[in-house]
């Protein structure tokens, strides 16, 4: 730091984003600071805007820019101008270089198309954790939805080390099994580029050949008839939704601003939310998430005495009634548990549905 100003630019760069961040602290006559930031497509005008709304003393400035900092090296940005995701972090080294296909949500009118179209595949959505598993000679690593190395059940270890040849599979781990609906690669080749009906039939030819118990193809519905007989199921046994998948389409990593080939459609809504603090002595915490780059209030969650209260700053999952319109605080919130495949870049407002006028 010199003159009493820090300063840093952050980077991202993946498919088609390829951002800029900035952040700095800044004198405010002779003993008073505002951290102040800027974003934007790299090359274009940013957009700027000030975390403090008021100036602050210089300890309580740095400690709001460090935080500011840490998040956003935790959604992947760089210092690094190439903007490759966590070069130069503590995450460097967790980073395996592949990316998820994520998935938009519908509503009830895109769930009648998703049925109704010849053109998607429908599965179970389940209430799990998305994991990736890669297999590389006799190496098994577990990848979570960030492209960070995880931990993996011991059970789903076996069953990969049971199975011959090199391969990358994506699904849902619950408990100790994995969900398989994906197949990225196989024996040194990239399927990422073939259509998802290829990829699957590809992925359940292996998982038959080579049955494993807690590994399993999950199973998919093609015709309106059986799609929305599949949904009726779903919906009666309390499970958490149903997905929609292009089966002529890519495998893309990211989310599309809206639509896309992959959709999800889920029968009790739940949001990703960042913990803001403890409400004092209570047995709850505050909840927010992002709105563009503001941190915007959405209510309080209970937590259960059998769960540990979460610190400020993890991410939580919770399901709610609705979410209400201006004040934007989640109606009846459930708490469901921290989310630690996540991080706070998912906890977005466009999560929410909100109660109808």
């Amino acid at each position: 730091m010199q003159n009493n100003v820090t300063a840093t630019t952050l980077y991202y760069r993946s498919g088609s984003s390829d951002k800029v961040y900035q952040a700095s602290v800044e004198p405010v006559g002779s003993d008073l600071f505002m951290v102040r930031f800027a974003y934007g497509r790299r090359g274009m005008t940013l957009t700027s805007g000030v975390k403090t709304s008021t100036p602050v003393c210089l300890a309580k400035a740095r400690t709001v820019f460090d935080k500011l900092v840490k998040s956003k090296v935790a959604k992947g940005y760089t210092p690094g101008s190439a903007g490759t995701p966590y070069v130069g972090s503590d995450l460097e080294a967790r980073d395996t270089g592949i990316r998820c296909q994520l998935l938009n949500p519908v509503d009830e009118v895109g769930l009648e198309r998703c049925l109704k179209s010849p053109e998607f595949l429908m599965q179970e959505k389940f209430d799990g954790r998305r994991m990736l598993v890669r297999k590389e000679g006799h190496e098994v690593t577990g990848i979570n939805r960030r492209g960070l190395v995880t931990a993996l059940p011991e059970t789903i270890v076996e069953g990969v080390h049971a199975m011959p040849g090199e391969f990358i599979i994506d699904g849902e781990a619950v408990a100790d099994t994995l969900h398989a609906f994906d197949l990225l690669a196989s024996d040194g080749r990239d399927l990422r580029g073939q259509p998802y009906r290829y990829r699957f039939e590809r992925l359940a030819l292996l998982l038959a050949t080579h049955r494993t118990e807690h590994i399993r193809a999950v199973a998919t519905a093609a015709t309106p008839e059986a799609k929305q007989l599949m949904l009726d199921q779903l919906r009666d046994g309390g499970r958490e939704g149903a997905v929609f998948k292009g089966s002529e389409a890519p495998y893309t990593h990211g989310r599309p601003s809206s639509g896309g080939a992959q959709l999800k459609f889920k029968f009790h809504k739940s949001a990703s939310c960042l913990v803001t603090g403890r409400n004092g002595d209570k047995q709850s915490v505050s909840l927010a998430v992002f709105a563009k780059h503001r941190l915007l209030d959405c209510g309080n969650v209970a937590i259960p005495a059998n769960h540990t209260i979460p610190a400020e700053g993890t991410v939580v999952e919770v399901r709610y009634l609705y979410a209400v319109p201006g004040s934007n605080a989640l109606y009846q919130p459930v708490y469901l548990g921290p989310r630690d495949d996540l991080g706070p870049i998912d906890c977005v407002i466009d999560q929410f549905r909100y109660k109808a006028a």
